[in-house]
C-alpha cells in the first residue's frame, strides 16, 4: 500500500512539467510550432519579453525559474513604457501563458482541473494509508 502510494506521490509530481513558447522573433510566435517542455523541477515559469526598437517589435518567449523571472521583470520595470525602446518582461505559471492575450478567464479555469484531480488523488491516497490497518 505505501509503495502504491508514493509511486502515486512521484507521478504527480513529474505530472507538473509546463509548457511554454519559446522564440526569438519579430512577431508574436505564438504557434504550436514554437511549444517547448520545460524542465522539470527548474523550470516552472514562462517568460515573456516584448522589445520596442526602431524597427517595430520583438518578441523573447522561454521557460525560466519563477525566481529568475521574478528578478528579471522587476530589473526592467522602469523601462517598461510601451514606447521607444521600451523592455516589458512578465512572468507566468500555467501552460503556454506567454503567449497572445487570452479571454479573460476564472483563476481556476487555466489550472483547476488537474489541480482538484491531484488534490483528489492525493486525499484517497491518504484514506487508503489511514485505513490499510483495517483492510488487512
Amino acid at each position: 500500500m505505501w509503495t502504491s502510494c508514493a509511486l502515486l506521490l512521484l507521478l504527480l509530481g513529474l505530472g507538473l512539467q509546463i509548457q511554454c513558447y519559446q522564440c526569438e522573433a519579430s512577431r508574436d510566435c505564438a504557434t504550436p510550432d514554437f511549444i517547448v517542455n520545460c524542465t522539470v523541477n527548474v523550470q516552472d515559469t514562462c517568460q515573456k519579453e516584448v522589445l520596442v526598437k526602431d524597427d517595430g517589435i520583438h518578441y523573447r518567449k522561454s521557460c525560466a525559474s519563477s525566481g529568475a523571472c521574478l528578478i528579471a521583470s522587476s530589473g526592467y520595470q522602469q523601462f517598461c513604457t510601451g514606447k521607444l525602446h521600451s523592455v516589458c518582461i512578465t512572468c507566468c505559471n500555467t501552460p503556454l501563458c506567454n503567449g497572445p492575450p487570452q479571454k479573460r478567464r476564472t483563476p481556476q479555469s487555466s489550472t483547476g482541473t488537474s489541480a482538484t484531480l491531484q488534490g483528489a488523488l492525493v486525499s484517497a491516497c491518504v484514506l487508503l494509508l489511514l485505513l490499510e490497518p483495517l483492510l488487512c
